[in-house]
């Protein structure tokens, strides 16, 4: 196996695939994490996404690509580089894209059939690099899979500080329809989808449990022992809260992960955010 960009997500499915004996390789850009990798018994490339890079021999290899996107921009020059190095034909190639690509639904539930509609540059990154792996994909006969994440979550994922520091959220009935994966269900899902997932599919990865943005700040800070946030109007949203999270509240969706949780043998710890918080706060 072959992670690109071997991060926190990267470490738990190198560790889950350590344990039944499997290889590991990453590529990572820092000293670092390179150093730290390592530590783990795993090879480590060490190249730069934002430039070319040498060539990389992946024939039969499990390729898992969790490198982010650039942080500008609609493209995603990162994934161009590494297909360009690439060599032979993967085993299997898993691209970790996000649920962002869908755009707003307004709410309704949405399905892998759903056409794609991203609003923001950071989905159009995605869905620019989910573009360029099907071409890839296509020219070369690989077997892929893309998996369109939600927002993960786990107990260094969590927005205490925000809590902490009493930022407010919408009221809840004005609140977006919001959807998560615990980042441990995210780890193994991903092995799962290596195996079973079918070539050229795409898949939603989700609890399938959505809420709306300001039930899972206040879900959190109740678990947490937290105050709970003070809630807004949109009107003062404009003033109060970053672009950023603006930008979340302008999209609203409902996940559905019934065409992932219909693999057999393909099962989630955490079936709910209560169930994920459970687990964290004990």
């Amino acid at each position: 196996m072959l992670i690109i960009g071997c991060g926190d997500i990267g470490r738990r499915i190198a560790r889950i695939a350590q344990s039944r004996g499997d290889s590991v390789s990453a590529l990572v850009r820092s000293e670092q994490s390179r150093s730290e990798l390592q530590k783990l018994g795993i090879h480590v490339f060490q190249a730069d996404l934002d430039g070319e890079i040498e060539a990389l021999d992946v024939d039969g290899i499990m390729v898992v690509y969790l490198a982010p996107p650039p942080q500008t921009g609609t493209k995603d020059q990162r994934m161009e580089h590494l297909l360009n190095a690439m060599s032979g034909s993967p085993g299997s190639f898993l691209y970790l894209s996000t649920t962002g690509v869908y755009g707003d639904c307004n709410g309704e539930w949405v399905d892998e059939t759903r056409p794609v509609a991203p609003l923001a540059d950071r989905a159009w990154r995605r869905l620019h690099a989910e573009q360029q792996l099907i071409q890839a994909a296509g020219r070369h006969g690989w077997r892929y899979v893309i998996m369109r994440v939600a927002g993960i979550y786990g107990a260094q994922r969590l927005p205490l500080q925000r809590i902490k520091e009493r930022q407010p959220v919408l009221r809840a009935e004005l609140a977006p329809f919001t959807n998560r994966i615990h980042e441990d269900d995210l780890a193994n899902v991903s092995l799962g989808l290596l195996q079973k997932g079918g070539s050229g599919e795409i898949y939603n990865v989700t609890d399938g449990h959505p809420g709306t943005m300001s039930e899972y700040f206040l879900t959190v800070a109740r678990y947490a022992g937290l105050p709970k946030p003070p809630e807004i109007d949109m009107r003062q949203a404009h003033s109060e809260l970053s672009t950023g999270m603006m930008s979340y509240l302008r999209e609203s969706r409902r996940i559905s992960n019934r065409k992932l949780l219909d693999l057999p043998g393909l099962e989630l710890r955490y079936a709910t955010l209560e169930d994920g918080l459970k687990a964290i706060f004990g």
